[in-house]
């Protein structure tokens, strides 16, 4: 593909299943002889519009691949007009067909917002992003910043969320592509593809247990709960680096592909956050948008407190995530592994969310908040002794996942041994679930 033609190519993308066709572009990098650095032209704006008007018109996933200095200066407003018809072109193929972006050097200003519009965004180890670039920043602020911590690859995968993967170069980028592409469909009328696995859906799981450790505090990696459950043991993770107290990953579960969202007691203790609020409720979208079942594993004692992130909004990105659950209409299977407190609870899709099935391990905990919370609040002054005593009549009363289950809020308490064979049986139920949406023009998702 020549850089610069307005066209798409649609071409075979290798995945598991075979070929699969996608509307792919490429716009800059290293083929570009231009003696313009890559600057986006009128007509490399064009391109990416063209691409993803072909995309929708044959309903296929677009794969823009991206290297630009920003618009071209020299082309004047013709070359913001271009990256703005990119934009308005990217943005109408949100919810209908997958849209990625493989960015292999520099995304720079105005190209670089296309990377926020895009479901997912992969970056080589020397790429960069940014939208005002290192002089502006000394020029503004009087802090001089090199371009690779301004927005390096790395950077963008542990501080902003832009990258879902960083891998070493354009060929180790095309091959997450294909990856990826194993666990999606083309559009958002058709169902995720089946991937052939011989891992038995009723296959027991007594080794999860075990991986809970006998502290109510102790910390654990909950992808290997996750990686016990699915087929064959393989997790797809994206945004592994960006807000790790939340897990979000693509697997399989008797071949059926999946989103896993999962609360990660190994970091923040599993609380949520800004960062994992936003990553959780974007995640849960992609999958509700394209037909992808959710499995939620909850370890959480609820949202991480401080100051900071009250006034940063906690409440308006705690509420993306409630938001995100709430309208998913796609099948949703909660479990609760050890504990799940407060607020936390339930926006980590509980019952009264509209999950289909709510299970929980035996020992796990549902609660307005642990033992020690309650007694400090309702028996305030008492000696240590006192304390203890309640503490330990709250945990036996309260602390155990039959009262949310007389309530009605757990469907099923169960055997950690029989977690994957029950979540197989009730994806394999919820397979022809279909639910009415009431018209509307869109929603208005809390930002």
């Amino acid at each position: 593909m020549v850089p610069g033609v307005v066209h798409a190519d649609i071409d075979a993308l290798d995945t598991v299943h075979g070929p699969r066709r996608i509307v792919r572009v490429r716009i800059g990098g290293p083929t570009t002889d231009d003696g313009k650095g890559g600057a986006l032209s009128p007509r490399d704006g064009e391109s990416i519009a063209n691409a993803a008007h072909v995309a929708l018109a044959e309903r296929l996933p677009v794969v823009v691949e991206l290297s630009s200095t920003g618009a071209d200066i020299a082309e004047g407003l013709a070359a913001l007009h271009g990256w703005g018809q990119a934009a308005k072109a990217l943005s109408a193929c949100s919810g209908i067909v997958p849209t990625v972006i493989a960015v292999d050097g520099p995304a720079v200003s105005g190209p670089a917002l296309l990377l926020g519009l895009a479901d997912f965004v992969v970056m080589t180890e020397s790429a960069y992003a940014f939208v005002s670039g290192p002089r502006m920043v000394r020029q503004f602020t009087g802090v001089p910043i090199a371009p690779v911590d301004l927005g390096g690859s790395g950077t963008h995968a542990r501080t902003t969320g832009v990258a879902a993967a960083v891998v070493a170069d354009a060929a180790a980028a095309a091959g997450w592509v294909s990856a990826l592409f194993d666990f999606l469909p083309s559009h958002n009328d058709e169902r995720p593809p089946i991937i052939p696995s011989g891992d038995p859906g009723d296959r027991a799981t007594p080794e999860t247990a075990a991986i809970i450790p006998d502290t109510p505090t102790g910390s654990y990696d909950v992808r290997a709960i996750a990686r016990s459950l699915v087929d064959d043991g393989e997790l797809f993770e994206v945004r592994a680096d960006w807000a790790p107290n939340l897990v979000t990953a693509f697997a399989s579960v008797s071949g059926r592909p999946i989103g896993i969202v999962a609360n990660q007691p190994s970091a923040l203790a599993g609380t949520l956050d800004i960062p994992g609020s936003q990553k959780g409720a974007r995640f849960v979208a992609f999958c509700d948008a394209f037909n992808i079942p959710l499995l939620t594993l909850v370890d959480t004692p609820g949202f991480y407190p401080g100051k900071d992130l009250e006034w940063r909004g906690m409440i308006r990105h705690g509420a993306q995530m409630a938001f995100a659950y709430a309208r998913a209409t796609v099948p949703r299977v909660c479990l609760t592994l050890r504990k799940s407190y407060g607020g936390a609870y339930i926006v980590m899709d509980s019952k009264r969310m509209g999950n289909d099935l709510a299970l929980a391990w035996p020992n796990s905990e549902i609660a307005v908040m642990g033992a020690k919370g309650a007694v400090e609040i309702l028996h305030r002054g008492i000696d240590e002794t006192e304390r203890a005593a309640l503490e330990a009549g709250y945990e036996e009363r309260l602390l155990n996942p039959y009262i949310a289950a007389d309530r009605g809020l757990i469907d099923a308490v169960i055997d950690p041994a029989d977690s994957r064979a029950v979540i197989a049986a009730a994806l394999d139920g919820l397979d022809d679930k279909r639910e009415r949406l009431q018209p509307r023009n869109h929603d208005n998702t809390p930002l």
